[in-house]
């Protein structure tokens, strides 16, 4: 991967997310500002998490069958600003509700493609451990940066420019997308059940599994952080402080993921992601001071940064090769599917019924369950255990 290729990668990860900086934390408030309720924005903000069930595994069975990334990704972009233009004709929430889900079902197609072809490319080089997490933390720093630029644009000018943000992000990843270059892949034979047969296996049941129940209790931060801190009185520029705050933990780990790829499984990673989840958001469900707060963000690198870097490593045992994307986008629809949209729903029926701070409660629960998941994957994937579950699966 030559350097010119690196940049354009590493600004596709800052534009991409520097648009989820902005409707992270941002989309709850206007869509608040509009007069939706709780469960309304609930609902809004889930299909973000919906349409990533079906949209990535979709498109990454589309790449896998044309061996075909970048153009797909250049389509799925460009359609992506298009349609991010009616938000300024939207009438109601059920138009509202129906444009997010065709925004994100597009947009559903550019992390996993993306990942799948900067893995590919990196593991050619051998330079995986060494590179993935210096590309990979520009997407957290266009996080912190859009954070930092749309709350304090929105604290002093208002809200109502979120439309505007979103639109301008989305242009400039769809122009970025023309920079981007991978060599023409070999188009493989794909076999029938070929996928199925790696979904047998119990350690790729119970690894997914400990993802599902993680991204699950993820969604609060995602659905309701930014309102929990408001109802506690912070501004909107506050409010995208503790965002920030949090991605700059997560860029200190990207930054540093070798050393940790070279000293720990990605296992252990795992369990002390998990266990720190539990950890972080008890914190902000029952001692929510900014002192505390402050700590429970920065173990933002741990819950999100180690825990992906893990994923995305431990995953490589399972799904290489023509099994690569769909693997990449498999993940995404049961973690971030799934378990985002089914943590985001369950999240507004707390937050209305048992109150905000429960919300948090039922995270560290979620973080909880991934951790006794995780348990049941082998260290090592040639171990007598690990044949003998493959044998039975």
């Amino acid at each position: 991967m030559t350097p010119f290729v690196r940049g354009a990668f590493g600004a596709l990860f800052f534009l991409y997310f520097a648009y989820i900086g902005l409707v992270t934390p941002y989309a709850s408030l206007f869509f608040a500002n509009r007069g939706f309720n709780a469960l309304e924005i609930a609902s809004l903000m889930s299909m973000m998490q919906i349409t990533r069930i079906l949209g990535p595994f979709s498109w990454g069975w589309l790449a896998d069958f044309f061996g075909e990334r970048i153009g797909i990704m250049r389509f799925c972009a460009a359609l992506a600003a298009l349609v991010f233009l009616f938000i300024f004709l939207l009438p109601n929430y059920f138009a509202f509700l129906v444009w997010m889900f065709v925004v994100h079902t597009i947009l559903s197609a550019l992390m996993p493609l993306g990942e799948s072809a900067t893995i590919q490319a990196l593991h050619r080089d051998n330079s995986f451990d060494q590179r993935y997490g210096r590309l990979r933390l520009w997407g957290s720093i266009g996080f912190i940066a859009m954070g930092l630029f749309a709350g304090e644009l929105f604290q002093q000018r208002g809200i109502e420019l979120f439309p505007w943000v979103g639109a301008t992000v989305l242009f400039a990843l769809a122009l970025n997308t023309w920079f981007l270059y991978e060599p023409k892949l070999v188009r493989h034979q794909m076999q029938k059940g070929e996928l199925l047969e790696v979904l047998k296996q119990r350690p790729v049941q119970w690894f997914l599994a400990s993802a599902f129940w993680m991204i699950f209790g993820h969604a609060a931060l995602y659905v309701f952080y930014s309102l929990y801190l408001f109802d506690l009185g912070y501004n909107k520029f506050q409010i995208g402080l503790f965002w920030t705050l949090g991605v700059a933990a997560e860029v200190i780990f990207f930054y540093y993921q070798s050393q940790f790829l070279s000293r720990f499984k990605p296992k252990q990673i795992l369990q002390w992601s998990f266990a720190l989840g539990v950890v972080r958001f008890l914190l902000i469900a029952y001692v929510a001071l900014t002192p505390v707060l402050i700590f429970a963000q920065l173990l933002h690198g741990a819950t999100f940064g180690a825990h992906h870097s893990a994923t995305t490593k431990l995953s490589q045992r399972w799904f290489s090769g023509p099994l690569q994307a769909r693997g990449q986008a498999l993940i995404i629809m049961i973690a971030y599917g799934f378990g985002g949209s089914l943590g985001g729903l369950c999240a507004g029926w707390v937050w209305e019924v048992l109150g905000p701070n429960q919300v948090f409660a039922m995270a560290s629960l979620a973080c909880l369950l991934a951790l006794m998941a995780i348990y049941f994957v082998p260290d090592d994937p040639n171990s007598v255990a690990a044949k003998q579950e493959r044998r039975l699966a």
